[in-house]
């Protein structure tokens, strides 16, 4: 929760605009957050204390532009206040900071290593991750945490954040038709929660298997039918 106290004649999310209007540089920007996002619905789908917002404006005052950050993640704040669901993300009505912010670095660079993290740190979001699939020398992904009002950087991977429960890493894999390297949400040891098209497909295969599993019982209680009518047993009349 903030501190802070907000003046409660400053606008509600309703009168501001859901964004920068900055439209996304290149499609990864949607479809990275949006592949995090589509698993979290899946395991957390009994929680309703959670807000994954993608590109969409956080207001931290009503005279300044929003941050708009590829993707965010709050807890502890309603995932639906109503059926037209939020437009932006107003830290005077939701009084949550965002526990961890994303932002995919795109061709047209925008200072996600300088300014924008400069930014976040002192907004005093815990966690901000910056992902680039173009950097050579240089991990991908970057896991950055507020430590006494600075961030450090968390080395190993995938990154377990304690505080929110989940790790956070990357891998190759496919989504949306398209393989390569995704990030991913990950469990306390290290184990990758799967996508919905993988938890489909593993389900598919569970069924697979205990039909085969059906298929082979019936077939012995046929055979071992057929061994005692041989031997001159009625198998439909044992007691």
């Amino acid at each position: 929760m903030l501190d802070y106290k907000f003046p409660r004649h400053w606008p509600s999310a309703d009168e501001l605009p859901d964004s920068d209007e900055t439209p996304v540089d290149n499609e990864l920007q949607e479809l990275i957050p949006g592949l995090l996002k589509a698993i979290l619905l899946i395991l957390w789908a009994e929680r309703m204390d959670w807000f994954f917002g993608i590109d969409m404006g956080i207001y931290h005052h009503p005279d300044k532009p929003p941050i708009v950050p590829d993707a965010f993640l709050s807890l502890g704040v309603e995932r639906f206040y109503d059926e037209e669901l939020r437009p932006s993300y107003v830290l005077w009505d939701e009084n949550v900071l965002p526990s961890f912010v994303l932002e995919v670095v795109s061709p047209n660079y925008r200072k996600e290593y300088s300014t924008k993290l400069e930014e976040y740190q002192a907004l005093g979001v815990l966690y901000y991750v910056i992902y680039s699939s173009r950097r050579r020398r240089k991990p991908h992904l970057e896991v950055h945490k507020l430590v006494n009002g600075k961030y450090e950087l968390q080395p190993g991977h995938p990154v377990w954040m304690p505080e929110i429960g989940l790790g956070i890493g990357c891998e190759r894999g496919s989504y949306s038709g398209v393989t390569r390297e995704w990030l991913y949400w990950y469990d306390a040891d290290g184990k990758r929660y799967l996508t919905p098209e993988e938890q489909v497909k593993e389900s598919a295969q569970r069924a697979q298997q205990e039909s085969q599993r059906a298929d082979q019982l019936a077939q012995r209680s046929d055979r071992l039918a057929q061994r005692l009518r041989e031997l001159g047993i009625d198998p439909d009349n044992l007691t």
